[in-house]
């Protein structure tokens, strides 16, 4: 799929920014390809990136020792991953794995920040899509704690 302001107001991080304001992220996307079960990253390795999904979809999963992997999110087209290892520099929380094969748009962390420092009217909209991202998230997380404790209370 090509890069290009409409195909970027497909994915929530960019739905509000002014249409005219996206051609400034359109050079800084990079297009990759990634084969079905191919580690986009790992748990651990540093946060580099923020990934789009452009076609096909990806699993963010967490490995336990004596239980293997446990997927946590299926990410389907138009959603992004790799925000949180962006944000505060940290190592990446859980792996991505292609769960088909897939087209990621990749943003790195430099030109992401730069972009950002240099429009606050971009800086603007994507924090703000970016801070309600974060908080669904948050309580859908809450919900799944919520779930397992409902299941483990009887033991």
């Amino acid at each position: 799929m090509e890069i290009t302001a409409e195909n970027l107001k497909r994915f929530s991080i960019f739905a509000s920014v002014p249409a005219d304001k996206l051609e400034k992220v359109i050079p800084i996307v990079k297009p990759a390809r990634y084969p079905h079960k191919a580690k986009i990253f790992e748990e651990g390795s540093e946060g580099d990136r923020l990934y789009l999904v452009s076609e096909g979809s990806v699993r963010i999963s967490k490995f336990i020792e004596g239980v293997g992997e446990e997927a946590m999110s299926m990410l389907s087209q138009g959603a992004y991953f790799g925000e949180m290892s962006i944000i505060d520099m940290r190592p990446r929380s859980a792996a991505a794995i292609a769960n088909s094969e897939c087209e990621i748009w990749e943003i790195g962390r430099e030109e992401f920040i730069d972009l950002l420092q240099s429009d606050r009217d971009i800086a603007f909209h994507v924090l703000w899509n970016l801070l309600k991202t974060l908080s669904t998230r948050l309580r859908d997380t809450n919900e799944k704690i919520k779930a397992f404790f409902a299941m483990t209370s009887g033991f």
